[in-house]
């Protein structure tokens, strides 16, 4: 099926993270599977960081071994450092993530360095990356620790990430608290220095807002939406912003405006049903 927009899932990763209790490697492969048969085009399969921090995402190389990979879906990973570059070139990662932030106080929570700092660990991962490389920034309108986000911080931080050579940035709404006029002042300037293709919206629904932040960034010409399969995760380092933006609510949402998702929605259906039995 052709699409207008694309819908980029994070429920095996960022949705799966976030659990308490450790979801066994076979139920992961099962889900990464299930949304495969889906039509989803791009699939955030496995974290290569250090499981001492995040203990879920311990078994990132099974999973990606295990995995029955479809045609035309790009099956990625994140990763933190050099290290986990080289576990995720091991994995046959097609495409991976680096994940900076706006706000200093998120980016020493999350990763323990500076931005700036931050930077300068990613640069050396993209230059030695053999897949494309996608870029988040974290905190993009709020931050837990630093408070509202001027968008000039995400602009700076975005410029550093698409000349070091992402393809493109995930903007983050880390805390759950964007809402339309945040994500228009956010989006208005940035759009005044990046293409529409460069950026993806990423929200969380932690308020009920992110249909409504997604009608926006669509205003604005953005046709990359990150979801996460039955609204699973959040951020274990953005106290309360628990309630990633739900797959099947995403897509419901697109095709009743007409775009095209290229998503068989029973098969998504049935995708989510397994999701909520992971997290019960």
């Amino acid at each position: 099926m052709k699409a207008d927009v694309t819908i980029f899932e994070m429920g095996p990763r960022d949705g799966l993270q976030n659990e308490s209790k450790f979801i066994n490697t076979f139920d992961k492969i099962k889900l990464v599977n299930l949304l495969s048969k889906s039509g989803l085009s791009k699939i955030e399969t496995a974290s290569f960081v250090s499981s001492r921090w995040v203990p879920q995402m311990a078994d990132g190389e099974q999973v990606m071994d295990g995995i029955q990979r479809e045609q035309g879906v790009s099956y990625t990973a994140l990763t933190p450092n050099k290290k986990g570059l080289d576990r995720a070139i091991q994995a046959n990662a097609d495409e991976i993530a680096i994940f900076g932030s706006a706000s200093e106080g998120f980016s020493k929570a999350n990763i323990n360095k500076s931005i700036k700092e931050s930077l300068q660990l990613f640069r050396p991962i993209v230059d030695a990356a053999p897949m494309p490389v996608r870029g988040y920034v974290s905190c993009v309108t709020d931050c837990p620790y630093d408070g509202p986000t001027n968008p000039d911080k995400v602009i700076k931080v975005a410029e550093e990430l698409l000349a070091m050579g992402c393809y493109e940035i995930s903007l983050g709404d880390t805390l759950g608290s964007a809402n339309p006029d945040s994500t228009k002042k956010l989006l208005s300037e940035l759009l005044s220095v990046f293409q529409t293709e460069e950026l993806a919206v990423h929200f969380h629904d932690t308020q009920g807002k992110a249909i409504e932040n997604i009608t926006i960034a669509l205003e604005f010409g953005i046709t990359t939406f990150d979801s996460s399969i039955a609204g699973l995760g959040g951020c274990p380092y953005a106290p309360g912003a628990k309630g990633n933006v739900s797959t099947e609510a995403v897509v419901d949402f697109l095709e009743s405006k007409g775009f095209r998702t290229g998503i068989e929605r029973e098969d998504l259906k049935i995708a989510a049903q397994f999701a909520r039995s992971l997290s019960q």
